[in-house]
């Protein structure tokens, strides 16, 4: 597996992650890109958009358009189960054990 495809995994479960744990389940793109860059994940808001689209392209978030061109993801059921490690989905990382 090449590199950016594990960081491309990794970048997707820390998205659901962050999902996970919002009171609401929601985040906007803008404050998910800053979260990425907490984790080390430098990428553009073009590559944060992508993971977000493909998300929801697998049934794991749902968004909306918000004002000025803001996305606000949000998580389902799966999405959640897949970001706290009780489900697998192809594409997503697994959370290490304890995380």
């Amino acid at each position: 597996m090449a590199l950016s495809d594990i960081e491309r995994e990794h970048r997707r479960l820390v998205i659901l992650r962050a999902l996970a744990d919002d009171p609401d389940y929601a985040i906007n793109h803008y404050v998910l890109h800053g979260l990425l860059s907490e984790y080390g994940h430098s990428v553009s808001a073009d590559v944060v958009s992508a993971d977000i689209a493909w998300l929801e392209e697998q049934g794991l978030i749902t968004t909306e358009r918000a004002g000025a061109g803001m996305i606000v993801a949000k998580a389902t059921q799966r999405g959640v189960d897949v970001g706290m490690g009780r489900a697998r989905h192809p594409g997503v990382a697994r959370p290490r054990p304890g995380e």
